[in-house]
C-alpha cells in the first residue's frame, strides 16, 4: 500500500516511498565496482610479481645452499677464469653503505629544510621552492647518475676536494643519490609539520617560547609519525636505487669501508644483468630473482618495521 505524508491541519498527500534505481546509484554503483578492480589488480599483480621472484628463487637454492648464498663473502656469479661463488653479502653491504651515505646527506639536509619551510619561510617563498623540490624528486635518475660520473666526481671531489676517488666510487654516488633523496624527505617532512594545529604553537607561545623552541620541541614531535615515515620512504628510496649507482657507484661487489672505490648494490646488478644475453634458466640467469628476492625481503622488513613506528608515535601525539 502507498504511505501518506501530511502535515498538522494539512489533507494527507500521497507519496511513494518506495525505492527505485536511478542513474546516479547505477553510476555510483559502477564506480565502487571499477574502484575494487583497480584494487584487486593490484594486489594481484603484486601476488604475481613475489610468485615469480619466489619460484625462480626456489630454482637457484636448488643448485646453490643456502647457507652459501646468505653468508658467502664472494660474489662472482660468471666465469671469468675464476670459480663461480654466490656469497651475497657483498651485494647486500654495498646497498647499505651507499644507502647509509645517501641518508647522511639527505636526513640532516631535508629535515631542516622542512623545518624552515614549514616554521620560518614567508608564504611567497614556500610557494616557490616547494614545487621546486617536487619537481626536482622527478627528475630521472640517470641524470643524477651522469651528473655524479661526469661532474660530481671529477670536478667535486677530485679536483675541488682533492679527494683521491676511483672513476667509479661509494662516495661520489651515494652524496649525490642523498641529493636525489632529499625532495622526497623535505616534502613529506613538511606536509606533516604543516598538518600539526597551530594552536599548539599560540599555547607555547603564550607560555614564552621562542620560534626555535617551538618548532624543535612542539611542533617537531608532534608531527614525529609523518616525519618517521618521510625519513622511511627516503631509505627505502635509497635502497631501490638502480641507475645512479650502475652509472656512479661501479660494478664490484665490496665488503670494504673505504667509500672512495667502487661498491656495487643489488639492485644494481639486476639492471647490469638483466639485459637479454644470459641463457634462460642457466644459474647467472637465476641469481636476478635471487638477488630480487633478497631485496624485496629486505625492503617489506624496511617497510613493517615503519609502519610500527609510525603507528606508536601516532598513538602518543594524536
Amino acid at each position: 500500500e502507498p504511505r501518506y505524508a501530511a502535515s498538522p491541519g494539512a489533507q494527507g498527500v500521497r507519496v511513494d516511498l518506495t525505492r527505485t534505481p536511478t542513474v546516479r546509484s547505477r553510476f555510483e554503483a559502477l564506480i565502487k565496482a571499477a574502484l575494487f578492480g583497480a584494487a584487486a589488480l593490484s594486489v594481484a599483480t603484486t601476488i604475481a610479481i613475489v610468485a615469480s621472484l619466489l619460484f625462480e628463487t626456489i630454482d637457484f637454492f636448488g643448485d646453490v645452499p643456502v647457507f652459501d648464498f646468505l653468508f658467502g663473502t664472494k660474489w662472482s656469479p660468471t666465469f671469468q677464469g675464476e670459480q663461480q661463488s654466490f656469497g651475497v653479502l657483498p651485494l647486500i653491504w654495498g646497498t647499505v653503505y651507499v644507502s647509509l651515505i645517501a641518508l647522511a646527506v639527505a636526513v640532516p639536509l631535508g629535515l631542516l629544510s622542512a623545518i624552515y619551510l614549514a616554521e620560518y619561510a614567508p608564504e611567497r617563498v614556500r610557494r616557490t621552492v616547494k614545487p621546486v623540490l617536487e619537481v626536482l624528486a622527478g627528475v630521472p635518475t640517470i641524470v643524477f647518475g651522469y651528473f655524479a660520473l661526469t661532474f660530481f666526481t671529477p670536478e667535486i671531489l677530485q679536483a675541488l676536494l682533492n679527494i683521491r676517488v676511483g672513476v667509479f666510487n661509494a662516495l661520489g654516488a651515494g652524496i649525490v643519490m642523498g641529493l636525489l633523496v632529499l625532495p622526497t624527505i623535505a616534502s613529506v617532512a613538511e606536509d606533516a609539520m604543516s598538518a600539526v594545529p597551530y594552536s599548539l604553537r599560540e599555547g607555547a607561545f603564550g607560555l614564552g617560547a621562542s620560534k626555535l623552541q617551538v618548532s624543535l620541541r612542539i611542533v617537531f614531535p608532534a608531527a614525529l609519525s609523518g616525519i618517521v615515515a618521510a625519513l622511511i620512504l627516503g631509505a627505502s628510496r635509497a635502497i631501490g636505487e638502480t641507475v645512479l649507482v650502475l652509472i656512479a657507484g661501479g660494478q664490484t661487489p665490496n665488503l670494504g669501508v673505504d667509500p672512495r672505490e667502487s661498491f656495487q648494490t643489488m639492485a644494481a646488478y639486476i639492471a647490469a644483468q638483466a639485459r637479454g644475453d644470459i641463457p634462460a634458466g642457466s644459474i647467472e640467469y637465476l641469481t636476478i630473482f635471487a638477488v630480487g628476492f633478497t631485496l624485496f625481503v629486505l625492503t617489506l622488513a624496511l617497510n613493517i618495521v615503519s609502519i610500527r613506528l609510525v603507528r606508536k608515535y601516532r598513538q602518543v601525539y594524536e
